[in-house]
């Protein structure tokens, strides 16, 4: 899983297009989810992101995904749980003082971030603690759901 976690960081552009066009999908879709029920959705939805963001990101299914925001690296991965950048223990080779064989997310998601469109500007964006929740709840319906200002 690291070394598919660490392509995808590689290439947080093209993901980062595959991931606008299918988020304009589930927007669009949003009529269809209305009519089927979210709650209905709800458990399928997850179950399929849990295996294509799993395989991917490493993805831990916290509910408030911000790959968008930290160039495709998951900061749920870091040991510490830190979704606002690094610790100060990085190592000057850029891995984790805590699994000094792991990269650090956050070297991963500045690096991602210089290859996306959008993520120059949006992992300076500082995010809000991570609800506990929504943890295994699925985030592509919660964007699905966003333009409506429906609660997630």
């Amino acid at each position: 899983m690291y070394a598919v976690r660490r392509w995808s960081v590689r290439q947080a552009r093209a993901l980062e297009t595959c991931y606008r066009a299918f988020e304009r999908a589930m927007v669009a879709l949003h009529p269809v989810w209305t009519r089927i029920g979210y709650a209905r959705l709800e458990r399928p939805v997850a179950a399929v992101e849990r295996a294509v963001k799993g395989f991917l990101f490493d993805c831990r299914m916290c509910g408030q995904c911000v790959l968008g925001s930290t160039g495709m690296s998951c900061p749920m991965n870091c040991p510490k749980s830190l979704r606002n950048g690094p610790c100060g223990g990085v190592r000057a080779t850029g891995h984790c003082e805590v699994d000094p064989r792991m990269m650090c997310v956050w070297v991963d998601a500045v690096a991602g971030s210089q290859r996306m469109r959008a993520g120059r500007d949006a992992i300076h964006v500082v995010q809000f603690a991570v609800d506990r929740r929504l943890e295994g709840r699925s985030s592509w319906l919660a964007a699905a759901r966003a333009p409506t200002g429906a609660p997630p």
